[in-house]
């Protein structure tokens, strides 16, 4: 039975020439099917693209409208400032996939409720239909909201109360749906609601049909307001590794996921010590039975309004460090997957959305997988971090950036600040290794020791302008020569991690000589754009 309804009958062979998609083989004596993938084996690639963009984490990029967080009108002005004044051809956001509908919210964008929606915090509230209308008073509610950028620290909880307020002012009176009822964690619900195919899920949902209506809504007025940012820039949003395992997308798909194992990483060069993520895996041989359908939901729901799917630590499809609960991190073990089939479905969904994807593989690399991965069109990152070739020598099919939301800033590195942030958050930083890398940027650039920061920001973007990679990506923090990293890997509370706002307005950043400097230098690599987004 292929994909759009035809019917084959096949003896001791496939057809050579059967489509690409998702097909099923029944046996003729009525036993259970079998999902056929047929892939085309290689992520689409456009011709001549040699292109730029900002590496955005949407929260921290807040204009004087924004109500404390960043939100998707203020993606679509940066979309189109970086397109028509910087002659940016993409932009690369961070995860903004939705967290639970309660107090308090998740503040990493990297551990989701659910992969398959948006978080409703980065709605433009006065873009929502109906906010204009005679005898809606949002006032109040801008007032308040507004009032949240007055502090650098992002407060999640007091936007997510403040947005609630102002979009169930916009809807109707009602009650809550499950997570809102019973709050935080499936697992502690009572037994009748821990799982979503039971009687009585279906009767507490047909009960509140107006609020399940209302997060309908929520996601649609999300998906609105993300393609009018898409229609201003391509966009290539991160796919997290994982889910919250108290969240919804673990509530969906408990039977396929190790609920008592959490994913993690062994010690590396630049993170000295073991780290736990808290992401429930999932089971291979369970996934496989699957048809491996959560994974290939998550992925298309990653190419909606997007260019391309950034996938985070891209080794995971070959492998994941499984630490089992109550086991030091540094005791965990790597367990394998079927990564011939994942890529498989990874480049069908690419070819049918005519998207890039790119895999983060930065950390411990099995042998053998930059190659499996290149073979399959996956874009693979070159930090100047950690090459020692100069970015002239970067394969074609990377992304060449000078640092990540991981890893110092250029700032940072430069003045030392990151490094002593390291120290006095107790995490044993490898300071040879950091000083090696600052000595690298010295000779690469050109620069005396005492070179000022401006200057040593806009030489280092130098370096990546001139690789023959596909895309370069600058961080919005180099372009305010911020210092902090917006995450420190192996802090929780120690560090606000995900949680700092830019230290200028939108409205500054498009003033400021610094990002125009590094658009001027990035923007001649440009000669082909991206065209119209998956839908």
């Amino acid at each position: 039975m292929l994909e759009d309804g035809t019917v084959l009958r096949v003896d001791a062979a496939l057809p050579s020439d059967l489509p690409f998609g998702y097909h099923e083989l029944r046996p003729l004596d009525g036993g259970a099917g079998i999902r056929l993938i047929v892939s085309p084996g290689r992520c689409y690639r456009p011709d001549a693209l040699r292109t730029w963009g900002w590496a955005v984490h949407l929260y921290a990029l807040r204009s004087v409208a924004s109500w404390g967080i960043g939100d998707l009108v203020d993606l679509r002005r940066l979309a189109r400032w970086s397109a028509t004044q910087l002659n940016a051809g993409i932009l690369l956001v961070n995860p903004l996939y939705a967290a639970s509908p309660i107090v308090p919210q998740q503040p990493s964008p990297y551990c989701p409720s659910s992969r398959l929606y948006r978080n409703p915090l980065y709605l433009r509230i006065e873009e929502v239909p109906g906010a204009a209308e005679v005898g809606v008073d949002l006032e109040d509610f801008a007032v308040a909201g507004r009032a949240l950028n007055q502090e650098r620290r992002i407060d999640r909880d007091a936007i997510f109360r403040s947005k609630m307020a102002a979009l169930e002012h916009l809807w109707a009176r009602f009650r809550g749906a499950l997570a809102e009822h019973h709050g935080h964690g499936w697992r502690r619900w009572p037994v009748e609601h821990r799982r979503p195919d039971t009687p009585a899920v279906a009767c507490f949902a047909a009960e509140r049909i107006e609020r399940v209506r209302f997060h309908q809504w929520l996601q649609w007025l999300l998906d609105v307001q993300l393609a009018q940012a898409a229609a201003e820039l391509p966009l290539m949003l991160d796919l997290p590794i994982g889910v919250d395992p108290d969240g919804a997308d673990a509530w969906a798909w408990q039977d396929v996921l190790a609920l008592d194992v959490t994913r993690g990483a062994p010690p590396e060069e630049y993170n000295t010590l073991s780290q736990d993520w808290g992401l429930p895996p999932f089971v291979p041989h369970q996934l496989r039975a699957t048809g491996y359908e959560p994974f290939r939901q998550t992925l298309r729901a990653s190419l909606r309004r997007a260019r391309g799917p950034r996938i985070d630590h891209v080794m995971g499809l070959f492998r994941l460090f499984w630490i089992p609960q109550g086991v030091d991190t540094s005791q965990g073990a790597y367990v394998r997957y079927p990564a011939d089939e994942l890529l498989a479905i990874v480049a069908l969904e690419s070819q049918r959305a005519g998207a890039l994807v790119v895999g983060e593989d930065l950390g411990t690399v099995a042998k053998g997988v930059p190659e499996q991965l290149a073979s399959h069109h996956v874009l693979l990152y070159r930090l100047l971090w950690f090459e020692t070739e100069t970015p002239s020598h970067y394969p074609e099919l990377a992304l060449a950036a000078v640092t990540t939301h991981d890893l110092p800033m250029i700032a940072g590195l430069w003045s030392g600040a990151d490094l002593r942030t390291q120290h006095a958050l107790g995490l044993h930083p490898n300071e040879a290794g950091l000083q090696e890398i600052r000595a690298r940027l010295q000779t690469m650039t050109g620069l005396p020791e005492t070179a000022e920061i401006r200057e040593v920001i806009v030489r280092a973007h130098r370096l990546p302008a001139e690789a023959p990679s596909l895309v370069v990506a600058a961080t919005l923090e180099d372009a305010l020569a911020v210092e902090d990293r917006p995450n420190v890997p192996n802090t929780t509370t120690e560090w606000p991690n995900c949680a700092l706002a830019l230290p200028a307005s939108l409205e500054l950043l498009e003033r400021h000589p610094l990002p125009r400097e590094i658009g001027a230098v990035l923007g001649r690599r440009r000669h082909h754009r991206l065209g119209t987004p998956g839908q």
